[in-house]
């Protein structure tokens, strides 16, 4: 026991090590598959497979005999008797007050196809839930992607704030040697110490909006993320135009699903025909001029054909076909709405690929500005605030860039979650 315990006592921190160190590091597609899988909309589908199982079970079972129990107690204003009484032979009368208690057992030989059409309408309407829940947590994608590039922006926020500082420094470095001998004014030195706090200001503001994003996105897949969690950037993408969102096959199940109820509904019009052995005792019994309880039994094959569904069953109908109609229509204005959507991102996406274009040379230009604001700075042409315009137009110019490049990317995978592919 002492060793198994010090055996378990240095094994638990290394497990616990790489447990970290796995999910300190997502992709896009890992963060996809956690959150599908722990979300709790996600308990739905075994309660949908359970409840299709179990109803389909009960249809099968309409195949079975039927048995059924009756007992019965009349009384009757007339009773049957002969118009006559023959000499020398006494004919019972019957009492007003009979009784009847009988087993009835029915097998079905034919129902036109009914449980069959039940079955197929059940497991139709199954898949309708399946890929209604389908949609339901492809919303859940767009909000995770959302996260996943908010938090990929926030990263290179934090890189660009600590070369801003490392900028800062250098002109702090080169005012305090300015200051030793007598060139250069402490307020100089105290303005570029003030920027660099504020940098630091703006880097806490940065991760607590990051550590907001990363607990957002451990509720999500169910995982509790440090704030060190590194995020793969996702690859560049082209995506097809075609659209293969859920919904579309979502309409196809409902409009197979309403064609489906309506052949149900011509499946019940028609003839049933079924087997059955009566078995019990009554009084009278079968023969009705035998007073007293009798036992008896009966077999045969019995047809129910019910005719009322004759009246309302070319209305079903149109119903139905106009809820198909209505159901095409959902589908066109879906399909409208969705290639809005795609158009107005690939108007993004140009407009941003053509700012990256720009951005890369302004990029360039203030970076030589602000290499010739130092080189000035250290000759004492200029003071420590001409310097930091500098470098703030550098840090701006380059913030641009990080955000543009994210929103492209962020723009190609929004497009891609609108077209469904």
């Amino acid at each position: 026991m002492k060793r198994l315990l010090i055996f378990i006592l240095v094994i638990s921190p290394v497990f616990s090590f790489y447990a970290q160190q796995e999910h300190r590091f997502l992709k896009l597609e890992d963060c996809y598959a956690l959150a599908e899988e722990n979300y709790p909309l996600s308990k739905k589908r075994d309660l949908i497979a359970k409840s299709s199982e179990y109803t389909i079970d009960n249809i099968a079972k309409g195949y079975y005999p039927r048995f059924d129990v009756f007992g019965q107690a009349t009384y009757q204003s007339d009773v049957t008797q002969l118009p006559f009484r023959p000499p020398g032979i006494e004919v019972p009368i019957l009492r007003n007050d009979q009784y009847r208690a009988y087993a009835e057992v029915n097998q079905l030989i034919y129902d036109g196809g009914n449980l069959k059409q039940q079955k197929e309408l059940i497991e139709k309407q199954t898949k309708v839930s399946e890929q209604q829940l389908k949609v339901d947590l492809y919303a859940v994608k767009q909000r995770i992607t959302e996260l996943y590039f908010g938090i990929l922006v926030f990263d290179e926020q934090l890189r660009q704030n600590d070369l801003l500082k490392n900028d800062i420094k250098i002109g702090m470095k080169t005012v305090e040697a300015q200051l030793v001998n007598g060139i250069a004014f402490r307020s100089n030195l105290d303005l570029l110490k003030a920027e660099y706090l504020k940098a630091d200001q703006i880097a806490v503001g940065i991760r607590n909006y990051k550590k907001a994003y990363l607990d957002m996105l451990g509720l999500f897949i169910n995982l509790e993320l440090h704030p060190d969690t590194q995020l793969e950037t996702p690859q560049n993408i082209v995506n097809s135009l075609e659209i293969k969102r859920p919904e579309i096959e979502l309409f196809n199940y409902r409009n197979e699903s309403l064609e489906l109820t309506k052949k149900s509904i011509e499946i019940a019009n028609l003839p049933k025909f079924n087997f059955f052995v009566q078995g019990g005792a009554g009084n009278p019994g079968l023969n009705m001029l035998e007073v007293g309880w009798k036992a008896y039994y009966i077999g045969g094959v019995r047809m129910n054909w019910s005719l009322t569904g004759l009246y309302t069953d070319k209305k079903q109908k149109q119903i139905i076909d106009i809820n198909k109609e209505q159901l095409d229509v959902d589908k066109e204005v879906f399909l409208f709405n969705t290639n809005q959507s795609v158009k107005q991102q690939n108007a993004e996406i140009t407009k941003l690929e053509e700012y990256l274009v720009s951005d890369a040379e302004i990029i360039t230009l203030r970076n030589n500005v602000k290499k010739a604001a130092l080189a000035q700075l250290e000759n004492g042409v200029i003071d420590s605030s001409d310097y930091l315009r500098e470098v703030n137009e550098e840090n701006t110019a380059t913030q641009n860039k990080i955000i543009h490049e994210t929103d492209l990317l962020l723009a190609k995978y929004r497009q891609k979650l609108i077209t469904g592919n």
